[in-house]
């Protein structure tokens, strides 16, 4: 029997109208799910950051309010034929907030520096595809074998180690950003305080609230300044979604990107328009903790996966908001094929609980020996929705669930630094729109993302050969494979795909949602 859904508003039905902002204020109060655990590009990993990161720094290329990809600091590029040599021309105005120049150089600083063994980046493995990159990140190389080269102080080259058909949309990520090398090398750790960080975006910092507010400016600096109609952005970290729309109700917050999903229809006969939902490139999963007994086990790991009702999940409490995940992979993905899918769509849950019941029998579990489950998640009212909902679906196997939640940065990191779990709630959104974004998590070696150290040579070897086929159709395919073995040894459970869900103040013009779930500041502007 699933639990109760929550009224998340109850005690909230006159919500106020939003408010009219007062003509002199400029500010754009912008809801962004967690507080960053950090603004350095080259050790930032989550999408809470890359919003803020998207508004500070321009990399090669960047986004648009559409998701489409716009010269950023380069003003034009081009792709040799066989697809392994690229070269940027830079904006010749390009400016950091100090005033100073952007030059190609800035950009082979910044991609040593990510690749760097002592950045200890979280995502070094997003520029693997640079020739070298590799080795240079495992220490193997030193920095300058790495394939990038400032041909001018304007001109920069990036030779690839084979074809990456989806190159381009990786130079837009947070990986790729500069940085400004004389405030690294001067303050450290400590370049990106308030008066301390130079970024070359369209905005800069202008102050940090820990806890709470990250505000921006206009950085002057910056060669299409004078057409950005958002001067100010305020970031605000909103983990209570619920308390969060009271707060947007309000009129204290212009946009959130999170709502009470198991409240949508509520929502939209209060807010109406207001409520936008759109296309996502994300999966919510469950990492399994693949170093432990009993988890090591694939019986264990399958009968968990076998009685998750994912319709229910995805409709009943996320109210149409995401989707069933039966795949790591979601459907429309660039250069792949229909996802193959784990067991369980065919029939109901409860069709399922006399083989779940006989995996968790040959693994040695039973009515007299139940197995206990710690399940982490990073707190917020959708995911304890979730977990809840999960661990009633559990209980009727016999199966005893144990909740641990905390913040997202917590959570996350944790996880990324090998913390011990049994089960642990996971999310990704990907970086472009590609397979290979999603499948590397799991590959060996990739331990700041690959939480449960799963390893499988088959897995690995084929990601491996799809690395370097340049057949798009036969790349598909070697893919495809490796997610089938990784859906039969099921180290992730997929639980739901995502949608975007934001509310809109009518005062806000401009954003558009999109699979990249772009919406930078500089596209949009506010009523008086």
């Amino acid at each position: 029997m699933h639990p109760r859904r929550r009224d998340w508003l109850a005690g909230a039905i006159a919500l106020a109208a939003v408010r009219p902002a007062r003509a002199a204020d400029a500010l754009y109060r912008r809801g962004n799910d967690a507080d960053p655990e950090t603004l350095d590009p080259h050790r930032s990993s989550t999408v809470a950051e890359a919003h803020i990161l998207r508004d500070l720094c321009d990399g090669l290329l960047t986004y648009d309010n559409r998701g489409a990809i716009i010269p950023g600091a380069a003003r034009a590029w081009s792709v040799s034929e066989d697809g392994i040599s690229l070269h940027f021309d830079l904006r010749p105005d390009g400016r950091w907030s100090n005033g100073e120049p952007v030059t190609a150089e800035d950009f082979v600083y910044a991609f040593r520096r990510m690749l760097d063994p002592a950045t200890a980046a979280k995502y070094a493995e997003i520029l693997f595809p640079i020739r070298d990159a590799a080795a240079v990140n495992r220490g193997e190389k030193p920095a300058d074998a790495l394939g990038v080269a400032a041909e001018s102080p304007l001109r920069l080259a990036i030779s690839l180690a084979q074809p990456t058909p989806y190159i381009l949309e990786l130079l837009t990520h947070q990986t790729a950003l500069p940085v400004h090398r004389a405030s690294v090398e001067r303050y450290g750790d400590s370049f990106t305080r308030p008066g301390n960080l130079v970024s070359n975006g369209p905005y800069r910092l202008a102050d940090r609230v820990p806890g709470g507010a990250i505000t921006l400016e206009v950085n002057p600096h910056h060669p299409d300044a004078a057409s950005f109609a958002i001067r100010r952005v305020a970031f605000l970290p909103t983990p209570d979604i619920a308390a969060s729309v009271r707060r947007y109700a309000a009129g204290e917050i212009d946009s959130l990107s999170d709502l009470p999903v198991d409240q949508i229809a509520d929502l939209r006969r209060r807010f109406g328009p207001q409520v936008v939902l759109g296309p996502a490139l994300g999966l919510a999963a469950l990492v399994v903790n693949t170093r432990k007994a009993p988890f090591s086990d694939r019986r264990v790991r399958q009968a968990l996966s076998l009685v998750i009702d994912r319709e229910y999940l995805a409709d009943g409490l996320n109210g149409g908001t995401m989707s069933p995940a039966y795949s790591l992979c979601p459907q429309g993905l660039d250069h792949y094929r229909t996802p193959p899918e784990t067991e369980g769509r065919l029939g109901l849950p409860i069709d399922h609980e006399a083989e779940a019941r006989r995996l968790l029998a040959e693994a040695g579990f039973g009515p007299d020996r139940p197995l206990t489950v710690e399940y982490r998640f990073n707190i917020s009212d959708n995911n304890r929705t979730v977990a809840v909902a999960i661990g009633e679906m559990w209980r009727d196997l016999g199966i005893v669930t144990r909740f641990v939640y905390t913040d997202a940065k917590t959570h996350f990191a944790y996880l990324r630094d090998g913390g011990d779990f049994d089960v642990a709630r996971y999310s990704w959104i990907a970086d472009y729109s590609d397979p290979q974004n999603f499948l590397f998590l799991l590959q060996s070696g990739n331990d700041g993302m690959n939480a449960g150290r799963w390893s499988d040579a088959a897995y690995d070897s084929l990601m491996a050969r799809a690395a370097t086929e340049r057949d798009l159709s036969r790349r598909a395919g070697l893919l495809y494979d490796a997610e089938a073995i990784a859906l039969r040894e099921l180290p992730w459970i997929p639980l739901m795909h995502y949608r975007s869900k934001a509310l809109i103040a009518p005062r806000l013009h401009g954003y558009h949602p999109n699979l990249r779930n772009a919406a930078p500041t500089r596209f949009m502007r506010l009523d008086a």
